[in-house]
């Protein structure tokens, strides 16, 4: 009888020990589960959506945002210094990866991330000539991403205008000055408005207050020496203030007005040739996981999000515009 009492208790003792083991195993697991910190730099405002699609195409992979990974997003305006500092943030944080977007914001991050373990993986960046990558096959160093490709969409651009509106023999085009992109897409633009006996208008401006002085001075004139305005493939624009400042200017004189699609107030261009943000945001995660496994991010091939076209239909009807058929049915969104 003893006997088995004895034998039960060294059971339940056993029952206990496995018990016991499970849970501090379980615990050990839990404590040891990798979570990782990504700092997020979106380095013009209206690329937000950038980060909005990286953390979906992140949380399709498995990434549970407060479990597995963090996030610091930093949403800043067009500005080197900020730009620095907030890359060298991420580095004293030890960050597991840092995502970057636009060119420059880019650009600070490769410099200040050599010499660190910290990769870098960048969404709507120019490359071509920008020395961010080797190649497209081979990025190099501790960089990949989504490359933007600005002067293909700078050629769509003009495309469209010359369809939307035939008639316009002279573009002018406001940019933010010394933007290093530019050059590029007017080197590719010139012979192809050259050839079709287009006169192109490149004005660079520091501030929209140099746009708006430029505006006011045409205005005084009986000839204003434009058919049409163009965006490049740049910052300046894409804030507010110098859209608004643009299209007013565009509307008061009846000149059609596009290239990046915009609305503001009551103003709003006629089409737009872009990337979709969220979507090279999210083309942005798959890389990103490949390199939080292991992979180094310079032998991760760069991948090219496809051109996002709109076509607001109502504001070229205001402007007595017809658009070919041919365009409508290209457009990812027509705004009616």
């Amino acid at each position: 009888m003893q006997s088995k009492k004895n034998s039960q208790m060294i059971w339940r003792l056993l029952t206990w020990v496995i018990i016991a083991t499970l849970l501090l195993s379980g615990c050990t697991g839990l404590q040891g589960k990798k979570q990782y910190k990504v700092g997020v730099l979106i380095g013009i405002e209206f690329t937000t959506p950038v980060a909005e699609g990286f953390k979906a195409g992140m949380a399709e992979l498995g990434y549970v945002e407060g479990e597995n990974i963090v996030y610091d997003v930093q949403v800043v305006g067009f500005d080197i210094p900020t730009y620095q500092n907030t890359i060298k943030k991420f580095i004293a944080d030890k960050v597991d990866l840092i995502v970057v977007t636009p060119t420059e914001a880019t650009i600070e991050a490769k410099t200040l991330t050599k010499g660190t373990d910290i990769p870098v993986v960048f969404s709507f960046a120019f490359t071509e000539g920008m020395g961010i990558i080797d190649s497209v096959g081979q990025p190099g160093g501790n960089i990949t991403g989504v490359r933007f490709p600005g002067v293909d969409i700078t050629l769509k651009r003009f495309e469209l205008m010359r369809k939307i509106a035939p008639d316009a023999k002279r573009i002018w085009m406001p940019y933010q000055r010394g933007y290093p992109i530019v050059a590029p897409q007017l080197e590719a633009l010139e012979p192809v408005a050259k050839a079709e006996g287009i006169t192109l208008i490149p004005f660079p401006a520091d501030d929209t207050a140099e746009v708006q002085a430029e505006l006011n001075a045409l205005s005084a004139k009986e000839d204003i020496g434009m058919d049409a305005i163009m965006a490049l493939v740049e910052p300046l624009m894409t804030t507010s203030d110098a859209f608004e400042t643009v299209a007013r200017f565009a509307y008061g004189h009846g000149i059609p007005f596009g290239g990046f699609y915009n609305k503001v107030g009551e103003y709003a261009s006629i089409f737009g040739v872009n990337v979709d943000l969220f979507a090279s945001g999210k083309l942005a995660a798959p890389l990103a996981d490949k390199v939080l496994k292991g992979t180094p991010a310079g032998t991760i091939p760069a991948v090219s999000p496809e051109n996002f076209i709109q076509i607001d239909y109502k504001v070229a009807q205001e402007f007595d515009l017809t658009v070919p058929e041919g365009i409508l049915k290209q457009a990812n969104e027509i705004i009616r």
